[in-house]
């Protein structure tokens, strides 16, 4: 699978990683978005472990990227970029976390239960039976079904974790989503090992360039779980929270222009 996209025109000064891990193509709109104004990169994860997606990054930027970047990571994307940019703080100019999942824990452990507390009925019967098809599989499946499955759990959730969401357009774009069950099991593991160990909050002592965080007030990956570890490490850091706004900001009504506005400004400055 070829692992990077392009959108407008060179030079490429912004990179946008999508989450997951495994949710192949999850930032597409953002980056068609962004490329009204500049030319973007939508690098698309590929490998097993974090420290091979960093290093699968590091090969995206040096080949296609005009350096240093804009790195704009979402979701998992955005606790990556945070990861890559330790590792290389040259290589990046300003670092955008937006609906970053959260750095510490203790924060991370209330976002299933809001989940299960915002669920309907049909959502959460559906992520249920979903849930036991992919994961107490009998017979065992194909990779294929376990990607078409997990790809729908991701859908679901999404939905749930929206405030106000424009439904048409984020069912066209789910179409061209590709879930990677396999990606999302391996690197999820060695992702939770770091956050539960305090190393990857600790990355952070290593970046140089300016932080920005742009998060939802809806969002079950909670706020504080992003600015509050962040503002402690970080010697140059910013954290916005968005009003009547879930985990995809360009996918909610009310916030999606507040959302653009803030995203375009912090590119620029």
């Amino acid at each position: 699978m070829r692992n990077t996209r392009k959108y407008g025109s060179s030079p490429y000064e912004i990179a946008v990683l999508h989450g997951g891990p495994g949710a192949v193509g999850d930032a597409a709109p953002l980056a068609k978005e962004l490329s009204r104004h500049f030319g973007v990169l939508e690098p698309l994860q590929t490998r097993m472990s974090v420290l091979e997606q960093i290093d699968e990054l590091k090969e995206i930027l040096e080949k296609q990227a005009k350096l240093p970047v804009t790195l704009i990571g979402h979701s998992w994307g955005g606790m990556l970029t945070y990861a890559f940019t330790a590792h290389h703080p040259t290589m990046v100019k300003k670092l955008i976390l937006v609906s970053s999942g959260a750095f510490d824990k203790g924060y991370a452990e209330s976002i299933i239960p809001t989940h299960f507390s915002r669920m309907t009925p049909n959502i959460r019967e559906n992520i249920e039976l979903l849930s036991q098809q992919l994961f107490s599989p009998n017979p065992p499946l194909r990779d294929d079904e376990k990607n078409q499955i997990f790809t729908e759990l991701g859908r679901l959730f999404s939905i749930n974790d929206s405030y106000d969401l424009f439904v048409e357009e984020f069912e066209e774009h789910m179409k061209t989503v590709i879930g990677r069950c396999d990606v999302y099991e391996s690197v999820w593991a060695d992702a939770s090992a770091l956050r539960e160990s305090g190393e990857l909050l600790n990355l952070g002592n290593k970046i140089k360039c300016p932080v920005v965080a742009i998060h939802g007030d809806y969002d079950s990956h909670p706020a504080k779980g992003v600015e509050y570890p962040l503002s402690r490490v970080l010697n140059d850091f910013r954290f916005i929270l968005l009003e009547n706004c879930g985990h995809y900001p360009w996918f909610e009504k009310q916030a999606k222009g507040v959302f653009f506005e803030a995203l375009r400004h912090e590119i620029t400055t």
